[in-house]
């Protein structure tokens, strides 16, 4: 059997006489590379896909900004109203709350000043202060004060506590006659709130 052999005929493709094999091979898997490149183009669209693709992509990223944007409008406007109810608030506490370090000449001389102008007689009051759950700056205050008078000027007096400009809330009242019964003895239980606030006070 001999150890060598030839090709006995030439190969042809397209009409095209092929001398080596080899070349042919190298032809079709030029060509099925290629074919597979399209297909590979076509199913993962490395270039932004068509025209119609890129125009939904665009659709969806214009929705999903306006989306951001309103919600970032929320927030901003969630945060102006934090910071106008925080201005509001110590704004509040400056008008109406009295300072720890003055609260008690401040709250007796408005008491006292209150009974005077309604003329009734102001009677020995007590103050105990207490803590209020969650705020480390605001205690509440409550005040047993008694006062004697006439009927109408105690009930002039509950109106201009009523108005006062140091938040005297009335809790409790009890009255008693006096003997004669021309006057009446009024014990009220008052709760007003004191806060701490640094440096020298105002």
């Amino acid at each position: 059997m001999p150890r060598n052999f030839k090709f006995a005929g030439k190969l042809k493709w397209k009409g095209v006489a092929i001398k080596q094999p080899r070349v042919l091979l190298r032809a079709v898997i030029g060509t099925l590379l290629a074919a597979n490149l399209v297909a590979a183009v076509m199913a993962f669209k490395p270039f932004g896909g068509s025209a119609d693709d890129l125009r939904r992509e665009q659709e969806a990223l214009r929705v999903q900004l306006a989306r951001l944007q309103a919600r970032a409008a929320t927030s901003k406007r969630l945060v102006e109203k934090v910071e106008t109810a925080g201005r509001e608030g110590d704004q509040f506490l400056a008008k109406y709350v009295t300072d720890r370090r003055t609260m008690s000449s401040t709250i007796q001389e408005e008491l006292n000043r209150t009974a005077k102008e309604a003329g009734i007689k102001a009677l020995p009051a007590t103050l105990d202060l207490e803590p209020i759950e969650g705020s480390d700056t605001v205690e509440m205050m409550t005040i047993s004060a008694g006062y004697e008078g006439s009927y109408a000027d105690l009930t002039k007096f509950v109106n201009l506590l009523d108005k006062s400009p140091r938040f005297l809330i009335i809790e409790n009242m009890q009255t008693a006659p006096q003997q004669g019964g021309q006057s009446l003895t009024v014990t009220l239980k008052l709760d007003t709130f004191v806060r701490e606030t640094a440096g020298p006070p105002s």
